[in-house]
């Protein structure tokens, strides 16, 4: 067999169980306590560990001890595994499991350049693979050759987070807040970065963003497209989920709760789409 694994942040929430899809957490640290993402803390807890106390949350990667013993439960029933990790520049995991995986057989380590279901699309694609019945070097070669066509951008309600993380000074989340901006990020070469900045109410400038993606970014692979966000209100996925098939009919709109890692940078109310931008090649 070819087991497809990852790490938690790929927020495939539900799907994980569904696609027998096997998940590492990573570590997540609330002052002098550790816990492990999706395991014993949520983005819930999060929420109010910052409101009471104006401290961000710290993440951390698993030891390359605790990826080698993960891998290792499955090689020894003789599977290969394909192993997913939130980009290299975001975080160590990559190293760590990288490490792992040279002290044992079959195990293919790819570095998603991607976070949150933009690694997770490629998951996906490696699942659908695996299930038709390729062997492990043909999925890791595609899902390669594919992850720099993934679109994975998400939109902030609050500045809050990133203020708090360094990313944005005070004055600059002051003058988001009287101005309603809310500013989108864009993953670019496994890295995150401020794209368009849209201005007014949430619910009004999601529609926009999803607009501005979709017409930007043209070119879709219509089998898949997520709706990812941190605990959205359910009328505003639903208006999301409406306008993205007014545009492009995608075959499975996946709707998913980001995980602890987004959610410690981006606070409550983030939302994107997220989509691989390869139809073209592939004749969709």
């Amino acid at each position: 067999m070819v087991k497809i694994t990852c790490d938690s942040t790929a927020d495939l929430d539900y799907l994980f169980e569904k696609r027998n899809i096997g998940v590492l957490p990573l570590a997540v640290t609330l002052g002098d306590n550790n816990f492990y993402d999706g395991v014993d803390i949520t983005p819930p807890d999060i929420f109010e560990y910052v409101k009471k106390t104006g401290i961000l949350p710290k993440t951390a990667a698993r030891s390359e001890d605790d990826f080698y013993e993960f891998f290792k439960k499955y090689t020894d029933n003789g599977d290969s595994v394909i192993h997913f990790n939130i980009s290299s520049k975001f975080s160590a995991s990559n190293e760590m499991a990288n490490k792992a995986a040279s002290r044992l057989e079959n195990v293919y380590i790819v570095d998603s350049y991607n976070l949150s279901t933009g690694t997770g699309l490629l998951v996906l694609d490696a699942a659908d693979m695996a299930d038709s019945g390729a062997d492990a070097k043909q999925i890791f070669n595609r899902v390669n050759a594919r992850k720099d066509s993934v679109q994975a951008s998400f939109v902030v309600d609050t500045m809050e987070y990133l203020r708090k993380g360094g990313r944005c000074s005070s004055i600059a989340s002051f003058a988001a807040s009287v101005l309603k901006i809310k500013p989108s990020i864009w993953v670019k070469d496994g890295a995150m970065s401020v794209g368009k900045k849209y201005m007014g109410n949430f619910d009004k400038v999601i529609l926009k963003y999803v607009e501005d993606t979709l017409k930007t970014f043209n070119a879709p692979d219509l089998t898949r497209i997520f709706i990812t966000h941190t605990y959205a209100d359910d009328k505003t996925v639903e208006s999301v989920r409406n306008r993205i098939l007014e545009i492009a009919p995608f075959k499975e709109v996946l709707e998913t709760k980001a995980g602890c890692t987004v959610t410690s940078h981006c606070g409550k109310n983030t939302l994107g789409i997220l989509y691989i931008n390869d139809g073209e090649k592939r004749g969709n």
